[in-house]
């Protein structure tokens, strides 16, 4: 399945692409896509047994939310890319570099990105990420599969010189406003043949920067779900995403950043496609 969010930020409702590709209304259904709904198998298995002709059609919606509502933890990893890692001139790490993004950072996969005040090395970073469908806590590499709900595009959106040049810590430059746009759907895992070969690709301004693939990620799925989960429980709806291909603004000789204008656009094979504009603060 394919379930996504549409409409005002905060009154966004529920909704799934049918065979066509068209949108379709769950509001009768369920309240909204959050990891309540993931978790309920009585109420996916009916999700996954409606007829989608029967539920109303939405004719170009004016606004597609983030697809997953209620997050509790946006966790990332990063420098999770041998070729990356090679570009940053970092070495491989032995275990996950983890981090986080503040919730509030989440956004529509088409919204605008605030570039923040004293904003001058701004960021991209398109990325597989993984939603959490139970709660796993000490869960074995082997099972860790079974915790996830399904996978969607994220652009971890990145300020350098707050991240790098600002103290130690890299939430500040991860977790500003707009940072996070998830989407434009939450595919399943079941419609997922293989998340470690899905080619990921990102542009600005019509030119390709990213064009890679989750075949050179160092740590897997399977294995970034168990690892974290040594550390603390995951809760259904929570976040991860996995880290990002080369060709990022960073690694370009000389590095190249996002200005006011500028627009990225990305995607991810069987994921579907982000487009955003890069806006000044209010």
């Amino acid at each position: 399945m394919k379930l996504l969010r549409y409409g005002i930020k905060g009154q966004e409702k529920p909704a799934i692409i049918d065979d066509n590709g068209d949108l379709r209304c769950l509001s009768a259904i369920i309240s909204d896509v959050n990891g309540t709904v993931l978790a309920d198998k009585k109420t996916m298995l009916k999700l996954r047994s409606l007829d989608l002709t029967t539920l109303a059609l939405i004719q170009s919606p004016d606004r597609i939310g983030a697809c997953i509502a209620d997050v509790g933890k946006f966790i990332c990893i990063g420098l999770n890319y041998a070729d990356h890692a090679a570009e940053s001139g970092m070495p491989i790490p032995q275990e996950p570099e983890v981090f986080s993004k503040f919730t509030s950072s989440i956004s529509g996969p088409n919204d605008n990105i605030i570039m923040p005040r004293n904003s001058h090395k701004l960021d991209w970073e398109v990325e597989l990420a993984i939603v959490i469908g139970r709660k796993a806590s000490y869960v074995s590499t082997d099972e860790a599969e079974s915790y996830i709900a399904g996978y969607c595009v994220c652009n971890d959106v990145s300020e350098r010189n707050f991240q790098l040049e600002r103290g130690s810590q890299w939430d500040k430059g991860k977790g500003c406003d707009s940072f996070g746009p998830l989407g434009p759907y939450l595919v399943t895992k079941d419609e997922v043949s293989d998340p470690t070969k899905l080619k990921m690709w990102l542009e600005v301004n019509g030119k390709r920067y990213q064009n890679g693939s989750t075949n050179t990620m160092i740590f897997q799925p399977a294995t970034i779900v168990s690892y974290l989960s040594q550390f603390t429980t995951l809760e259904p709806g929570d976040v991860i995403s996995t880290g990002t291909p080369p060709g990022v603004g960073l690694g370009q000789q000389p590095p190249i950043y996002l200005e006011q204008g500028d627009v990225i656009e990305l995607g991810i094979e069987s994921l579907g496609t982000q487009k955003q504009t890069v806006v000044s603060p209010k």
